[in-house]
């Protein structure tokens, strides 16, 4: 299956089988997947667009020493039902559905790409109380919007059906790519990205999901009362001057990080170094507050 030599610590990571569960958000069934005790506090990962929950399986059990990790498919992806239209506000009802079904402790989101949109999303509702909020290379910068002009494109309704596993295997490739993706991860997340139907093979995502641009207003990042956080890949979200952006416009109250020798996906390129971050990230936001 695998184009490369796996390492132990990949294959030790996928030996830690999730639980599997399904919860019902606004009439449609939200699947998800979770490791760890369920007495730990709920850290979420929210994957990106046209991904899947299988995209942090690699990841996910390095977290679990004091949390519940848990990570969902966004409804039109994955193992999870379609809507007819989707949105960052739905996507986040879905995110905060999820954690209240494991947990009455206010979670922590993580989430790559459009997942750190619905992320953000989810923190700058007042109604949602979240403990801190992490975009892995999400593009908020106001620069964003112009990433998105392509998407009428390519908005299709109907699936594209390939004749076989192989075939559509073949045509798998992450936008953009970069010469740093290892290929065993790569291999592992195309394999969970595909189903069989009727005459062959297609992607496990709704077509659909394209039809609305995904940009977020960074001007929100304002209304959000938790922990905030940014990390880059090097070669990542297509804003490259949001650091410096970040900086002049919040100053030191969102800071941002960046990993080297990555592009956009910075868990298929440098998922070590990600895992690090994550995890001195959520230990640093399960603090407990200090007494007054």
């Amino acid at each position: 299956m695998f184009t490369q030599e796996v390492p132990t610590w990949f294959t030790t990571a996928l030996e830690a089988i999730p639980e599997h569960h399904t919860i019902v958000v606004d009439g449609v069934v939200i699947a998800y997947q979770a490791w760890g005790s369920t007495d730990g506090d709920p850290v979420v990962l929210v994957h990106g667009g046209a991904a899947h929950a299988g995209w942090w399986d690699h990841i996910a059990p390095n977290l679990t020493a004091r949390h519940r990790i848990i990570a969902l498919h966004l409804s039109g992806h994955g193992e999870s039902g379609h809507r007819h239209t989707y949105s960052l506000s739905q996507w986040a009802s879905e995110v905060m559905a999820v954690a209240a079904s494991e947990s009455s402790t206010p979670p922590i989101l993580l989430g790559h790409s459009l997942g750190g949109l619905i992320a953000l999303t989810a923190a700058a509702d007042a109604a949602h109380a979240i403990r801190g909020t992490l975009a892995i290379d999400s593009s908020i910068t106001p620069q964003s919007e112009e990433r998105w002009s392509h998407l009428p494109r390519i908005n299709r309704r109907e699936a594209t059906i390939y004749p076989d596993r192989a075939t559509i295997l073949g045509r798998y490739r992450t936008l953009p790519e970069d010469d740093a993706t290892l290929s065993y991860i790569r291999d592992y997340v195309a394999a969970g990205s595909i189903v069989q139907v009727e005459g062959g093979w297609r992607w496990r995502f709704d077509p659909a999901i394209f039809e609305t641009a995904p940009w977020w207003n960074p001007d929100d990042l304002l209304s959000i009362q938790g922990d905030v956080a940014l990390l880059l890949g090097r070669r990542g979200a297509g804003d490259s001057d949001i650091a410096d952006w970040v900086q002049a416009r919040f100053g030191d109250r969102i800071p941002v990080s960046v990993v080297e020798d990555s592009g956009h996906h910075v868990m298929l390129d440098q998922p070590l170094a990600l895992t690090e971050e994550l995890q001195k990230l959520v230990a640093r936001w399960s603090e407990p507050e200090p007494a007054e």
